[in-house]
């Protein structure tokens, strides 16, 4: 891997090879070419002093550095915990953008300057280790831009030779009006110019990262066993939905010996682990605790049967995940508390269970049985501190049936409170609960 200066290296090592190029032809060019490495505006710049005196060069600028696309997924930085440590050292890997242009002041002789280098870096695509080393080593005693340069002594540690992968010069394509853009930006005159890239340079950050105690021994065991699965899941109550205290019944397949059942709310990430019993290879038992109300909220619930080692508390098998709903519980009768607000009615639901949570979305329905039908919804309002609660207040409109009883609905985050029916055998089912009474 290559260090800090291996961006400068690789500008040092193309510079070499130009400037090499340009001493085997000096004969088709009235004066040396002199091979720069600056900004387009600090070229003219040097032009119009008369530091130059003749428009007879070739420069080369770096105007951009991009993440190579290949390299950068290799891995993140990381630290621990303590924010100093290094756990993880994955290289800098950057691509480098240039623009060779070339300067001059006789009759096809800017054109004459830009084929040779473009000639040079068509038939020298990848820059060999021998190259770079060659290019680096020469560095160290030459007087460009000035006798005593200090880079000119380090820049040969710059280790880009060594890396793990080859420098790649490739043309790259820009158009007339990305190509007028950066120009206007370098607020220069434009001339004759190549585009290319050089990938890829991998800068190794010098901070040593940790490492984990080696392992002295590995011991490992497995047994071939069929997946356990959950296909279905029964209420006591043959609702959809559980309430607090009921049995609840799964079935399914090679459940033999699992000992708990883990339940993960799905919006708020509480979890709930329960002891299951009468534990057989289709089926087991778990219930719901009844106690106490905010234990564990109301909704969607994520649930696994778990094999749970006694010993170091890690589960060694699960069964698949399957969706599970916990819904509130409602009074049979209550008188609901009213109060006017404006020209709507504001209705106070109170002793449900469990508590609602902060962040949980929650909607009554009331319905009349009876005709006229009217049914009616609205969100909760906001709750007044940040802390479960057990009474919430609703904003319905004026038209909402009044000393009459109604049939409740409790929504929160899609889960509906249970409803009770009577259903016959025979004749018309009928409602029997939960009532509110305006």
């Amino acid at each position: 891997m290559s260090n800090a200066l291996a961006i400068a290296g690789v500008t040092a090592v193309l510079q070499y090879y130009l400037h090499n190029l340009y001493l085997s032809v000096a004969t088709n060019f009235p004066s040396p070419v002199h091979v720069s490495c600056l900004a387009p505006d600090q070229v003219q710049q040097q032009m119009t002093s008369g530091t130059t005196t003749a428009e007879n060069q070739v420069n080369l600028f770096l105007h951009l550095v991009t993440p190579n696309p290949a390299w950068r997924n290799v891995g993140y930085a990381s630290l621990s915990s303590d924010g100093t440590t290094a756990i993880g050292n994955p290289p800098l890997a950057l691509d480098l953008h240039y623009l060779l242009t070339a300067y001059g002041s006789e009759p096809w002789q800017a054109e004459a300057l830009l084929g040779f280098a473009l000639m040079m870096l068509h038939q020298a695509p990848v820059l060999t280790r021998a190259d770079v080393d060659a290019a680096l080593a020469a560095r160290a005693g030459s007087s460009y831009p000035y006798a005593g340069y200090p880079l000119n002594a380090t820049i040969g540690l710059c280790g880009i030779g060594d890396q793990a992968e080859m420098l790649k010069i490739t043309p790259e394509s820009m158009g007339r009006e990305e190509m007028a853009w950066l120009w206007t930006a370098l607020k220069a005159d434009y001339r004759p110019t190549f585009p290319f890239q050089v990938s890829v340079a991998l800068l190794q950050p010098d901070q040593a990262a940790s490492f984990a105690l080696p392992v002295l021994k590995t011991v490992f065991s497995a047994t071939a066993a069929p997946p356990p699965l959950v296909l279905s899941i029964q209420t006591l109550s043959g609702q959809p939905a559980a309430q607090q205290g009921e049995n609840v019944t799964l079935t399914g397949e090679f459940l033999t010996s699992a000992n708990q059942v883990l339940l993960t709310h799905t919006k708020l990430g509480t979890q709930l682990t329960l002891t299951p019993s009468n534990v057989v290879a289709n089926s087991l038992t778990f219930q719901l605790p009844a106690s106490p109300p905010n234990q564990y909220p109301s909704g969607l619930y994520d649930l696994v049967v778990q094999w749970i080692d006694t010993t170091t508390g890690a589960a060694q098998q699960s069964t698949n995940t399957v969706s599970f709903a916990v819904a509130l519980w409602l009074p049979a009768t209550q008188a609901a508390a009213t109060a006017a607000a404006g020209s709507q009615i504001q209705l106070t639901l109170s002793d449900f269970a469990p508590q609602v949570w902060p962040g949980q979305a929650v909607t009554l329905a009331l319905s009349n049985t009876t005709p006229p039908l009217v049914s009616l919804s609205a969100d909760a309002q906001p709750f007044p501190n940040k802390n479960p609660v057990s009474s919430l207040n609703f904003l319905f409109s004026s038209g909402l049936p009044t000393a009459t009883n109604l049939l409740a609905r409790l929504e929160v985050d899609g889960v509906s409170s249970v409803v009770q029916a009577n259903i016959p055998k025979s004749g018309p089912p009928s409602f029997i609960g939960p009532w509110v009474t305006i």
